[in-house]
This record gives structure tokens, C-alpha cells and sequence, in this order.
């Protein structure tokens, strides 16, 4: 690591060869924050907000962050076209950081239907600037319905999971009609990261299988967000998919 610390006071003394950011360079604070950030939120925009400038500090320093989270087993993704930096979980490695919890069922559910309608709107090129796609909860609900044939999360649990998954980069949630018990939904280009193509087909598998065959349908595999440790019940395991992999809400609000 002592490459990497070296790199990193060299940014912030403005010795960096590697690159420069616009305006004035970052205090060590900044640069640690932006770090966290990347762990934390997985999927940065430009437009991401309470982030500082981890876009733009990613954007000019790239082989810094790229060797920081190489060390760490991650791979940085870098898309100017979407205006989005990331960081992608390589599949089929042992892992022994701690931070890949399952997901609960309801949660996988809904990240692949957020990734479904993402890539059903790619392929009908409907899809606005930046990647990103605008929909509503209650399309959501009713892909959700189609793929699983089941009922869908009832609407606060349904809400307390897409606000998860926003600061986590796959999504910004919009207003809610309280009359119409609808909310706007933007699908962002980081849920083909926290679901990736390899992993959609397996997730179908599962989503469809009846109890008993679902730990053979998922193939040992599961969405790519980060996240931390989690406490839960005996019970709340035991409604977890086999492999799929935990993300945890940051540190501020989307």
C-alpha cells in the first residue's frame, strides 16, 4: 500500500503526473471522502448530490483510484457517456472483506425488475440523456407481478427499498402522488452495474422457481452491490436468496 499512499499525497501536494482536476487541487480530506464515497455509494454521477467532488476527482485522477481499488478486488468503471463513475464487483472471486450480505427476496425482486425495465427501454430506444430511464412505481409493480407471478412489496416497504437502492446509484425517486399512491422513478446506468448482464438470466431462473429449487437456480451468483455488515433475525434470513449480495444505505440522503 505504500505506492498508493504515496500517490496519494502527491495528488494532494499537487506533485501528481498522472492527471489534474480544474481549479484548485484536493485537500487530503477530500480525497479520503471520495474514496468512502466510491465504497459507500458504488455508482457517482456528475449530478449526484452530497458528494462533493468525488465525479470530478475520479474523472482526473483515474489510475489513482483505479490502483487504490484494484488493491481492493474492485474494478473502477469509468462511462463519460453517462457521466458516471463506479465501481464493479468482478464475479467467481473469493471475497474476504465482509461486505457481500444477501439480499431479502423482496429486495433481489426488485433490483432485477428495476434492470429489466432499464434494458426492455434500451432495446426501444427509449431511453432519455445520460442513460437514464423515467417510469413510475407502478410500472415497477407491474413488472415486478410479471416476473414473479406473486404480489408485490406493500408501498412503504416497496419505497424503503428503492430509497436504498438510490444511494447506491441505480435510481432517483421522485415525487409521490399521494392520491394516486404513485411516485416518478428514474432508472440510472449503474443498475447494469449492480446487475450485471451475466447475472440477469440466473436471477430469472430463481425468481420463477418454486421453494426447495431456488439455491440451484441462482447458480451460485447475485447482484454486485457493496454494502456492510447487517444484524438480522433468524426469520429474515431464512427469506434471503441464496446468493445475491447486500448494499446498504450511505451516508446521505439522495
Amino acid at each position: 500500500m505504500q505506492r498508493e499512499i504515496d500517490e496519494f499525497r502527491d495528488i494532494v501536494d499537487g506533485e501528481w503526473a498522472g492527471g489534474h482536476i480544474a481549479g484548485r487541487r484536493p485537500t487530503g480530506e477530500e480525497l479520503t471522502r471520495a474514496l468512502q464515497v466510491m465504497i459507500t455509494r458504488q455508482c457517482v454521477y456528475s449530478h449526484t448530490p452530497g458528494v462533493g467532488r468525488t465525479y470530478d476527482m475520479v474523472r482526473a485522477y483515474p489510475t489513482f483510484f483505479e490502483r487504490y481499488f484494484g488493491s481492493l478486488g474492485y474494478r473502477l468503471v469509468i462511462s463519460p457517456r453517462d457521466q458516471m463513475v463506479a465501481l464493479s464487483v468482478p464475479a467467481d472471486e473469493a471475497r474476504y472483506d465482509g461486505v457481500f450480505e444477501r439480499l431479502r427476496k423482496d429486495e433481489t425482486l426488485t433490483l432485477l425488475a428495476l434492470r429489466l425495465l432499464w434494458e426492455e427501454a434500451l432495446r426501444a430506444h427509449e431511453v432519455g440523456d445520460g442513460g437514464v430511464v423515467d417510469t413510475t412505481t407502478d410500472d415497477l409493480v407491474d413488472r415486478l407481478v410479471a416476473v414473479t407471478q406473486t404480489p408485490p412489496p406493500e408501498e412503504t416497504r416497496l419505497l424503503d427499498i428503492l430509497r436504498m437502492f438510490a444511494r447506491h446509484g441505480a435510481l432517483r425517486l421522485g415525487e409521490r402522488d399521494r392520491t394516486r399512491r404513485v411516485s416518478t422513478l428514474s432508472i440510472l446506468p449503474g443498475i447494469a452495474i449492480l446487475v450485471p448482464d451475466s447475472y440477469v438470466r440466473d436471477l430469472l431462473l430463481w425468481a420463477v422457481e418454486p421453494p426447495g429449487g431456488a439455491e440451484a437456480a441462482a447458480g451460485g451468483e447475485g447482484a454486485e452491490a457493496l454494502g456492510e455488515d447487517e444484524d438480522e433475525t433468524e426469520d429474515e434470513a431464512g427469506d434471503r436468496e441464496p446468493e445475491t449480495r447486500d448494499g446498504t444505505e450511505g451516508e446521505d440522503d439522495v
